[in-house]
């Protein structure tokens, strides 16, 4: 089968500058949208996957596993677990027993208002969470009204650097604050959070429980912790591994990806359906030309193969100034969540997404509009009016 050259589907593209300019806007977007919802996806389930630790078991009220911040557990319960069992990581006389009070509550930042999690806690959750390292700044002290701040919670306050943040005020519920450290994670969905001193948040929430007390096993086990919660009756317990937990949220939220993946299918459907238009309009206008070329010995799939071409350059245009945007000014972005806050990460996988994605667009677009414009015989097509 003799083929059209190359260059002649590239000519075409200047033949009609707007309805290229639509063409490459209409692909750019729908494969930007589509770029921004998997590594929505992505962020949301590496945040999740590196949020739990195996050894540390999370002691919540009964019925309240599956969310911490509407769990209760008696104020006294840290004590009774650190008397019972025996075998906790312990650290220059510390124990890893963290009782710890997990509240979202509205801030004053700067004049305007946020919403992050809060977390009270002491010394020992430092021991407990040897994920959380103070990267800039020193811990919060009992009853100074000192916060640290997440990584990832800095952004969403609203500052430009996460140092930024350090000695500024934040007013919770009446009560100044002072950031007094930034901590990081590694990457976990702790670093959307805000840790203050565990007296001071009670003091200032007016709460009198605790959300859940979580430990570090050294020589424990986790059926030791287990054992527990079944026996004492009268607390009230229920024992979870952090990992699990993190676990059940992720697939808590499955319905949520479920939704961003029929979003995404009905935005590249839309696409679709908006180059068909574009696309069959720009090839209707050159029946003639098309009839010409099949009186020059150009085969009908060469035509089409030539107009598929057309196609797949535009798409391919504005896939790779969608994944240009997507690398250099939504790569990092700070999303906030139900659950926490995490990164979106354009990823080697998340560009390859897009630019097939554009080529999909492109193949897909061109194919029936072509196919359309080739069903006229020959003397009819070379009479048709450009």
């Amino acid at each position: 089968m003799k083929l059209l050259p190359f260059e002649y589907a590239t000519r075409n593209l200047g033949r009609s500058p707007m309805r290229l300019a639509l063409t490459v806007f209409g692909s750019g977007l729908v494969v930007l949208l589509i770029m921004i919802a998997g590594s929505f996806m992505v962020g949301m389930q590496a945040t999740l996957a590196v949020s739990g630790a195996e050894q540390n078991i999370m002691l919540l009220g009964a019925g309240s596993v599956e969310s911490v911040e509407r769990s209760e557990v008696g104020m006294d319960t840290a004590g009774i677990i650190a008397g019972s069992i025996d075998g906790f990581r312990k650290r220059a006389g510390i124990e890893g027993v963290s009782p710890e009070i997990h509240i979202q509550m509205p801030l004053l930042v700067n004049g305007e208002d946020r919403l992050v999690l809060i977390r009270g806690i002491r010394p020992e959750a430092f021991l407990v969470h040897d994920r959380v390292h103070i990267t800039q700044g020193i811990a919060p002290r009992n009853g100074r009204n000192e916060m640290v701040v997440g990584k990832l919670a800095a952004l969403t306050l609203g500052y430009t650097e996460a140092s930024d943040s350090i000695g500024s005020s934040i007013v919770l519920d009446d009560d100044v604050y002072t950031v007094s450290g930034v901590f990081e994670a590694d990457g976990g969905i702790v670093e959307g959070e805000i840790w203050t001193s565990l007296t001071d948040l009670q003091i200032t929430s007016q709460r009198d429980t605790l959300s859940c007390v979580i430990v570090a096993l050294d020589s424990a086990k986790p059926s030791d912790l287990d054992m527990f919660a079944a026996s004492r009756i009268d607390l009230e317990l229920a024992a979870i591994s952090e990992d699990e937990y993190f676990s059940a949220l992720a697939d808590f939220y499955k319905p949520i990806e479920l939704m961003v993946v029929i979003t995404c299918i009905m935005i590249a459907i839309g696409g679709m359906l908006g180059g068909f238009n574009s696309t069959y309009a720009a090839f209707a206008s050159r029946v003639r030309e098309v009839g010409t070329l099949q009186t020059l010995g150009y085969q009908r799939g060469a035509i089409a193969l030539s107009l598929v071409q057309e196609s797949i350059l535009s798409a391919s245009v504005g896939a790779i100034i969608a994944c240009t945007i997507a690398m250099f000014a939504l790569d990092g972005f700070t999303v906030r969540f139900s659950m926490g806050t995490f990164t979106l990460s354009m990823t080697a996988e998340i560009i390859a997404l897009g630019i097939g994605s554009g080529l999909l667009l492109g193949v897909v677009g061109a194919i029936a509009p072509a196919l359309r414009c080739l069903q006229l015989p020959i003397p009819e097509a070379l009479r048709a009016s450009e």
